[in-house]
């Protein structure tokens, strides 16, 4: 008897939480499940490459992967294999997670630009 109890409480207190959140939980799964792809260009050339955000791994960071011939664009830059996103809005670029190889700024607008390494500046714009 306990045992059913226990079920049944566990039950309401899942599904009150689920209430009380408000959401339908669909932004969840359309959160992990949509991949975003972006048109990376360097100093505003007409050379580009594609880069595409792909699932969440955790807070704030998502698996990421870049076309080989980003490379052209910024030696290095296909090695990365992670974005993370700031509170602020800012967005890195790294190979493991932590530390970044590119670090980009919100721009004017829709999309980012880039301000550390100081060259080459990149500029990243949604492409979808």
């Amino acid at each position: 008897m306990k045992l059913v109890a226990g079920l049944v409480a566990s039950v309401a207190l899942f599904g009150g939480a689920h209430f009380l959140d408000g959401s339908d939980g669909q932004g969840m799964a359309v959160e992990t499940a949509a991949a975003t792809t972006y048109r990376l260009t360097a100093n505003g050339d007409e050379a580009a490459c594609a880069v595409q955000r792909g699932a969440s791994v955790s807070d704030g960071l998502s698996r990421l992967d870049v076309a080989p011939d980003c490379r052209r664009l910024m030696p290095g830059i296909e090695r990365v294999k992670f974005w993370r996103e700031q509170a602020d809005g800012s967005v890195a670029f790294s190979e493991n997670g932590v530390d970044p190889i590119v670090a980009f700024g919100v721009a004017d607008g829709d999309g980012y630009e880039s301000y550390a390494p100081a060259a080459p500046l990149l500029a990243l714009n949604n492409d979808e």
